[in-house]
């Protein structure tokens, strides 16, 4: 077989086909919530019960990821995604086939979020990452875009669908299409990373992957998996309530959503620019940026809760968060075994997801107790800060791991 360098032509044409199957694989995160209230008008069961099947999904994406990134760096990336399509075609046609909610529950949380979508972003992220040296920040960016692009692409198709022959037939289709574009997708990324791909990006010399920052691999494993979280607690309480807040404030809920798309499509540029960015300052310090300007957004939705305003807050916060979950990839493959990649990012970003999911929830038992969102921004923004503190260890610590092996060598 043919071995392929790294940045080169073939490099850039995987990188493509790696945001279609993301883009693919992707869709049933949106999916889900596009089809809810009729699941709910079909099923007879309250709200509550009707968003089971995202928390089980959103569940099985994580744990998935950990999974599939094992097998990606024992068997190539080829493999998980292989199994990812044929989760995510069984898993649609269970979904579409089921009679309650519980089994409909079952099916995305087990065949399309344990089996399926988790194939299309952790392995597909960290093979990304083993491809690219000089531009491994915005092949990354490139790559993690397609998780956005399918919240942009899906839900008016998916809507479609559901207006003109049900929601049932439309997750058959969905199987279908499955079944067919990503095998025939995934043969395409058969080769395995070049083994001589070990350098760092830009603005990140090499240090030793043994001794991450000076710790532990565990240890600093687990700081970044309570980074992670951390971040992702913050980044949920206007991405999950937004439309919410707009209610309360009396603005309606069609405001929120177009607030909800305007900060996920400036997440996509906001993804790209932080990969340009991080090529050249590398992933700690890009972590740190997008940290302190999360932050910085959050605070502002405090005492700005006027419409314009808030279209504008939600505007930066998108462009200012976007590169957080991206970085978390380069970090590990800047400072971690090359051979581990895999699981090792797929753990990670694990945890942001799970941030994700605990940040929704709390956001909302803080408004429970509270009657107002100010609680839950405040609660966001401690969760940015000790993000922040944890990036700043991690960089000051990988800092005088530098200096040292300078001051070796000199």
């Amino acid at each position: 077989m043919t071995q392929h360098e790294a940045d080169s032509r073939y490099a850039w044409m995987r990188l493509m086909v790696t945001l279609a199957l993301m883009t693919i694989g992707s869709g049933s995160m949106y999916v889900v919530a596009v089809v809810l209230p009729a699941v709910q008008a079909e099923f007879g069961v309250a709200r509550a019960d009707a968003s089971l099947p995202y928390t089980a999904m959103m569940i099985g994406f994580g744990i998935g990821g950990i999974l599939m990134g094992r097998l990606a760096d024992r068997f190539g990336v080829m493999v998980p995604v292989l199994i990812g399509a044929a989760g995510l075609a069984l898993g649609f046609v269970a979904a579409g086939s089921a009679g309650n909610i519980w089994f409909f529950s079952a099916a995305h949380g087990v065949l399309l979020g344990l089996l399926g979508s988790s194939a299309t972003f952790a392995p597909l992220v960290a093979d990304t990452s083993l491809w690219f040296v000089r531009r491994r920040g915005i092949a990354v960016a490139i790559c993690a875009s397609g998780n956005y692009l399918a919240g942009a692409i899906w839900p008016p198709i998916v809507q479609h669908f559901i207006e003109s022959v049900g929601w049932r037939h439309t997750y058959f289709g969905l199987a279908a299409f499955c079944a067919v574009t990503m095998p025939l997708l995934a043969l395409m990324m058969r080769p395995r990373p070049p083994a001589a791909v070990v350098g760092t990006s830009a603005g990140a010399p090499a240090v030793s992957s043994t001794r991450p920052f000076g710790l532990s691999m565990g240890a600093a494993q687990a700081l970044l998996c309570v980074a992670g979280v951390a971040c992702c607690v913050a980044m949920s309480m206007p991405q999950v309530h937004i439309v919410a807040y707009c209610g309360d404030l009396g603005y309606g809920a069609a405001r929120g959503a177009e607030m909800l798309s305007l900060m996920l499509a400036c997440g996509i540029v906001s993804r790209l620019i932080s990969g340009a960015i991080c090529d050249r300052i590398g992933g700690l310090r890009t972590l740190l940026l997008g940290s302190v300007l999360q932050g910085l957004a959050l605070l502002l939705f405090l005492p700005f809760n006027g419409l314009v305003s808030l279209y504008v807050i939600s505007a930066m916060f998108g462009l200012f968060q976007g590169g957080i979950v991206p970085s978390y990839a380069i970090i590990v493959r800047e400072h971690f075994p090359p051979a581990e990649a895999g699981a090792r990012v797929g753990t990670v970003l694990m945890c942001t997801l799970l941030g994700m999911a605990l940040g929704g929830w709390m956001s909302g038992k803080v408004f429970d107790l509270t009657g107002s969102y100010q609680a839950a921004f405040i609660n966001g923004i401690g969760w940015n800060l000790l993000n922040l503190t944890i990036a700043t260890l991690l960089w000051r610590r990988a800092g005088r791991m530098r200096l040292r092996q300078e001051l070796a060598r000199g």
